[in-house]
C-alpha cells in the first residue's frame, strides 16, 4: 500500500534533507534562483511527455501503490519525483562547483591566440550533429506500441534540449573539472538506478511488455529506465552549467553588462548565452559574481609581485622589480593613463605577468595600500643587505607592526574597498565603512602574525627572522636547546597577540555588507584555525611543523578540518579566541 510514497520517504527525501543541511550555509541568492529556475523548467517540460506515456499505456502504476491525486493522469508521487530529483542533482552540482571560478573557463574559439577555444570547435560540431540526429531520427521509426517505443520516446524528448544546452555550454562541459560535470551526473544516476531496480522488482511501476526492448542492465533494471535516469540527470547538470555559463559572462564583462540583476530573467540569460557563443572570452584568471572576480585579480597581482620580487636571485634584481611595479602603479593611477603608457609600463614584465597585471581593477582600488605593499617587499629585501645581522629590519615590535601593516593590513583594506565598490545595496554609512576598514587592517595584521609564527623555521632557512631582535636575550642562548625554547616562547607571544587582535576586531565582520559577510568570515576563520592548531600543539608540547601534513615545514590544517570549519562558519559559528 502506497509503495510509491514510501519510495520517497525512504530513498529521496532523506538525501534531499542531507544536501539541504550541508549546502544550506553555502547557498547564495543566485543558487536559490537557479534551483527554482531549473525546477520550473524540468517540471513544465516533463509533465506533458509523462502524461502521454501514461495515457498511451507505455508505463503504468497499480492503483494500490499510489495515494490517488493526479495531474493530467500523472500520480502526485510522480510529479514529486520530477521536483525532488531536480533538487537533489542541482544541489549536488552547486556543492561540487563552489570551489570553481567559472569565468576562468570561458574561451573564444574565434581568437587565434586562444588555443583552448579553437581546440573545442570540433567537439562542438560533433555534439551538434549527434544531438540533431537523435532529435530527428526517432521520429521516423516505430509507431503505436511497437517494440522500442519507450526508448524512442525518451531520446526524442530529451535530445532537442540536450542540443540546445550543448550549444550554450559545451565549453564548460568540456573544460570544467570532471567533479563538477560528470560526478553530479554519475552519482545520482547510479543511486536512482538502485532505487528503480527496487521499485520495478516490487511492482511500484512497470513498463508495458510491447514497448520495451527487453534488455536489462542488471536483474530487474530495464535499459530504458537506466537511460532515462542518465539522461534526466544530464539535462539537470547541463542546464545548471548553462546557467553558470550565463552568470559568468554577466560577471566577467561589465563593459557589456554594466548592471547584473540579482535574479536575471530567462530572456536575459538566453541573450547572454547566444551572444557569448559567438564572441566572449576571458584570457586569464578572473565570493560571488564580480566581487569574486576582482578579488581573484587582486590576489593574482599580489602573487605575481611576490614571485618576481621575493624569488629574485639577487637583492639588486629584487630592487629592480620593485621599481618596475612602482612605475606600473604610477602609470595606472595617473590621470594621464592611456593604453600606450600602460603597455610601456608592462614591457619589462614577462608575458604571463603582463596578462595578469593588465587586469588589475585599479579603478576600484586605492593606490596607497598597493604602494605600502611594495614597501613591505623592500623590508623583506633588507634581510639580504650588508650588515643585516647586526642591524636587521625587524629590531622592535614597532618594526614588526609596520611590516605586517605593509604586507597584510593593506590587503585587508584593498579587499574591503572591493566589497564596498560591489555592494548591491550601498547602505553602509561613512562611519561604518571607516570602522570596518580599521578593523580590516587590524585583522590583516593578526593573520600575518599567524603566518609569521607558522613560518619561523622556513624563514630562518632563507635568512629571515621576523621575531623582533630586542626580544632575544643573548645570555639565555647558551645552547641550541635553549635557543629553541626562546624562539618557542616568542612564537607563543606573537600568537597570543594575534588572537587578542582577532577577538577585538572580529565583531566588525557583522557590520560588513550582508552579501560579503560569510565569505570574509570563512577567510578569517580558516586562517585563524592554523593558529588554533599551533596553539593546541604548543600546549601538548608537540612540534609545530608539518601539522596536518604541511609542505616545506609549514604548519597546515587537515583538509577535513578546514572544510568543517568553513561549513560551521557559513552556518553562523563563531571561532574560539
Amino acid at each position: 500500500m502506497y509503495d510509491y510514497a514510501l519510495v520517497h520517504v525512504v530513498f529521496t527525501i532523506p538525501w534531499a534533507i542531507a544536501l539541504s543541511i550541508i549546502l544550506g550555509p553555502l547557498l547564495t541568492r543566485r543558487d536559490v534562483y537557479k534551483i527554482c529556475f531549473l525546477q520550473l523548467i524540468a517540471v513544465s517540460y516533463t509533465i506533458p511527455w509523462d502524461s502521454y506515456l501514461i495515457r498511451t499505456k507505455v508505463w503504468s502504476y497499480p492503483p494500490d501503490v499510489i495515494i490517488g491525486p493526479t495531474l493530467l493522469d500523472i500520480p502526485a508521487e510522480e510529479v514529486f519525483f520530477f521536483v525532488i530529483q531536480t533538487y537533489i542533482t542541482t544541489c549536488l552540482q552547486i556543492l561540487l562547483s563552489k570551489s570553481v571560478v567559472t569565468a576562468t573557463y570561458l574561451h573564444n574559439e574565434a581568437d587565434p591566440q586562444d588555443a583552448v577555444g579553437r581546440s573545442l570547435r570540433p567537439w562542438k560540431y560533433a555534439g551538434q550533429v549527434i544531438f540533431t540526429l537523435c532529435s530527428v531520427v526517432p521520429l521516423f521509426f516505430g509507431g503505436g506500441h511497437a517494440q522500442g517505443t519507450y526508448m524512442r520516446l525518451i531520446i526524442a524528448w530529451a535530445s532537442p534540449v540536450l542540443l540546445m544546452l550543448w550549444i550554450f555550454a559545451y565549453q564548460l562541459l568540456l573544460t570544467l573539472p570532471w567533479t563538477t560535470t560528470l560526478l553530479p551526473i554519475a552519482a545520482p544516476t547510479l543511486y536512482l538506478w538502485i532505487v528503480d531496480t527496487i521499485a520495478l522488482h516490487r511492482g511500484t511501476w512497470s513498463i508495458e511488455l510491447g514497448t520495451k526492448l527487453g534488455i536489462h542492465v542488471w536483474p530487474h533494471l530495464e535499459i530504458e529506465e537506466a537511460v532515462f535516469f542518465l539522461i534526466t540527470n544530464m539535462l539537470i547538470v547541463w542546464g545548471s552549467t548553462a546557467f553558470d555559463n550565463a552568470m559568468a559572462i554577466l560577471d566577467a564583462f561589465p563593459a557589456h553588462f554594466p548592471v547584473v540583476p540579482g535574479m536575471p530573467s530567462p530572456i536575459l540569460l538566453l541573450k547572454v548565452l547566444a551572444k557569448k557563443s559567438r564572441s566572449f572570452y576571458l584570457a586569464s584568471g578572473v565570493f560571488s559574481g564580480r566581487l569574486r572576480i576582482d578579488l581573484i585579480l587582486l590576489y593574482a597581482f599580489c602573487r605575481v609581485a611576490d614571485d618576481l620580487i621575493d624569488d629574485a636571485p639577487s637583492a639588486k634584481e629584487a630592487d629592480m622589480w620593485v621599481k618596475h611595479f612602482s612605475h606600473f602603479l604610477d602609470t595606472v593611477f595617473s590621470s594621464k593613463c592611456d593604453r600606450e603608457n600602460v603597455d610601456q609600463a608592462l614591457a619589462p614584465f614577462p608575458a604571463e605577468a603582463r596578462s595578469i597585471l593588465v587586469l588589475l581593477p585599479s579603478d576600484k582600488l586605492k593606490s596607497a595600500p598597493l604602494y605600502s605593499l611594495l614597501d613591505g617587499f623592500r623590508i623583506d629585501q633588507r634581510f639580504f643587505s650588508e650588515g643585516s645581522n647586526e642591524n636587521p629590519p625587524i629590531k622592535t615590535f614597532a618594526d614588526l607592526e609596520r611590516y605586517a601593516s605593509c604586507v597584510a593590513a593593506t590587503i585587508g583594506e584593498l579587499c574591503l574597498c572591493l566589497i564596498y565598490q560591489h555592494d548591491p545595496d550601498q547602505a553602509a554609512s561613512a562611519d561604518t565603512k571607516r570602522k570596518c576598514l580599521t578593523a580590516g587592517a587590524e585583522m590583516g595584521r593578526a593573520l600575518q602574525y599567524i603566518n609569521i609564527v607558522r613560518d619561523v623555521n622556513t624563514d630562518a632557512k632563507v635568512g629571515r627572522c621576523y621575531i623582533p631582535k630586542e626580544w632575544f636575550h643573548q645570555s639565555t642562548l647558551s645552547s641550541p636547546e635553549a635557543e629553541e625554547k626562546e624562539i618557542l616562547r616568542h612564537r607563543k607571544r606573537i600568537l597570543e597577540i594575534s588572537f587578542k587582535m582577532y577577538a577585538e576586531n572580529r565583531d566588525a565582520i557583522e557590520d560588513l555588507p550582508l552579501y560579503a559577510r560569510s565569505g570574509i568570515r570563512v577567510a578569517v576563520e580558516s586562517y585563524m584555525e592554523i593558529g588554533r592548531v599551533m596553539r593546541e600543539r604548543m600546549q601538548q608540547g608537540k612540534a609545530l611543523d608539518f601539522v596536518g601534513g604541511g609542505k616545506s615545514g609549514r604548519a597546515s590544517v587537515p583538509k577535513s578540518r578546514r572544510i568543517w570549519v568553513g561549513w560551521k562558519t557559513m552556518a553562523g559559528w563563531r571561532g574560539s579566541v
